[in-house]
């Protein structure tokens, strides 16, 4: 009896493994991936041109246009610079926990007929214009936290945070920062909550039958295994709270260049985006400079914490492989 034998198909001519030959659809979606990504890091390098080439006069501008918040343009990007980051702090410390929190719930502890519909209405929270955000901090929830701010100042009043004469609209720097925080939560939610349930089910089960509880589980499993996810929706979520313009503006009562550490007073410290919407003069071409010019320290500042987060994230991936 004669025994015959079929060759195996070539893993190169099928398209699938290491080989080089690729169906129409593979080239096509490889050049669509390609071109997708170009066009950011294109995007990214006009935004980047435009406020070097426009905002470079503002470096070396009249002092008289800084006066008499600061002397200097260095002085003046870095007192909104500081209120930039200072908002955004505020935003982070009130939303990663809750964002944390709430896409735990959602991933591994509600029932299904339950993590449904809220997923569906934090996610909704995305879609609310951030000019309705503002109107609903500076007229409604600042009126609503005044007495807490007047509690904080009375019982707190020792911490330099919580000193000075508490607003009496409370329209302060720290309604601000919850009106971020509320802003930048669905997003760390969506990521956060998409990453736990990737988390392979063996790993989580494994964990589980070694005698470990569902919070050791998720400390053991499912945080080690979504540490840069988190990051990149934490990273996300600040870049949000970073670039915010208009709740920030409608929410504070007097905004400007002020290096300042008291959150429930008159005195707000003004963000680059919110000073950029609200000194903004179409005639006046110096102050344009000027503005456009604290727009680059934004974007540098911006692409300097994303660069840095991605690095420190990758060292521990390193590690932790």
């Amino acid at each position: 009896m004669k025994l015959t034998t079929e060759k195996a198909p070539d893993r190169a001519s099928t398209g699938f493994g290491s080989g080089t030959r690729f169906g129409l659809g593979d080239r096509v979606f490889s050049g669509m991936a390609l071109g997708a990504g170009l066009v950011i890091l294109v995007a990214l390098a006009a935004v980047f041109v435009f406020l070097l080439v426009q905002g470079q006069d503002g470096f070396h501008a009249d002092p008289k246009l800084y006066a008499p918040a600061a002397s200097n343009f260095v002085s003046y990007a870095a007192k909104l610079l500081f209120g930039t980051v200072l908002a955004a702090v505020i935003a982070m410390v009130i939303a990663v926990p809750f964002a944390i929190g709430v896409a735990l719930f959602i991933s591994h502890y509600a029932p299904r007929r339950l993590a449904v519909p809220v997923a569906y209405l934090v996610d909704l929270l995305a879609a609310v214009p951030s000019v309705v955000f503002g109107l609903w901090g500076g007229r409604t929830l600042a009126h609503e936290l005044q007495p807490l701010q007047a509690w904080l100042g009375d019982h707190l009043g020792w911490l330099p945070f919580f000193s000075g004469q508490v607003s009496s609209t409370g329209r302060t720097i720290l309604v601000a920062g919850v009106v971020l925080a509320i802003m930048i939560l669905p997003i760390t939610t969506a990521i956060c909550r998409e990453v736990f349930q990737q988390t392979p089910r063996l790993h989580e089960e494994a964990a589980l039958a070694l005698g470990a509880t569902r919070w050791e589980m998720i400390r053991y499993a499912v945080f080690p295994h979504s540490r840069s996810g988190i990051v990149a929706g934490v990273m996300l979520g600040l870049g949000r709270a970073l670039g915010e313009t208009m709740a920030v503006t409608m929410v504070l009562s007097a905004g400007g260049p002020l290096v300042t550490w008291h959150l429930i007073t008159s005195d707000n410290p003004a963000t680059i985006a919110s000073n950029i919407a609200s000194q903004f003069n179409g005639e006046n071409v110096g102050i344009q400079s000027v503005l456009l010019g604290t727009g680059l320290v934004l974007f540098v500042f911006t692409f300097a914490v994303n660069f840095i987060a991605r690095a420190v994230v990758t060292r521990a991936e390193r590690k932790l492989a």
